[in-house]
């Protein structure tokens, strides 16, 4: 197998902003929850994704959606994209779901304004009013490293400036 992109860790301060900017937590326990991120991993030589494990412990109601920073940012070659998907089992047991269904994450995220930090969006959409609950360190998303084409007539050379969504504010 080819090696093509390596993870790393957000800076404290930029996890810091994100984290609380979605969570509320004293400073020290969201620097604890920073120093005992996990990067992603497969779980067998023979897993396609890469799990992406619950920062802390996590319990979405029914209908009810969570932004999550992962502290996690992917720096890969520019001819492939990070796919992300939900595990498979929390799409079963509670229809877990990532809001935008696959998250993206192009090569020059890597270099964005807020560090390329993955964050993910889960919504319980829950038929069966299930509660979904996960534990820190258990995976909460996996994902895929792919390469991609462009067109023979792709003359792009716009350099991205912003964060998440920035693409196409043109």
């Amino acid at each position: 197998m080819e090696r093509i992109a390596e993870f790393e860790k957000v800076s404290w301060e930029e996890f810091l902003k994100d984290w609380q900017k979605n969570f509320t937590a004293e400073e020290a326990e969201v620097r604890r929850i920073y120093e005992d991120i996990r990067l992603p991993r497969r779980a067998t030589s023979g897993s396609a994704g890469y799990d992406f494990f619950a920062p802390v412990d996590l319990k979405i109601l029914p209908g009810e959606e969570k932004l999550i920073p992962t502290g996690i940012r992917a720096k890969m070659r520019e001819d492939y994209v990070l796919i992300l998907f939900p595990r498979s089992s929390l799409g079963f047991k509670y229809r877990l779901q990532l809001n935008n269904t696959a998250g993206i994450i192009d090569s020059d995220y890597y270099h964005a304004a807020n560090e390329g930090h993955i964050m993910c969006k889960l919504t319980n959409d829950t038929h069966e009013e299930k509660t979904a609950e996960l534990k820190a360190g258990d995976g909460m998303v996996q994902g895929i490293f792919l390469p991609f084409g462009i067109t023979v007539s792709d003359d792009t050379d716009a350099q991205r400036t912003g964060g998440f969504g920035s693409t196409d504010k043109r």
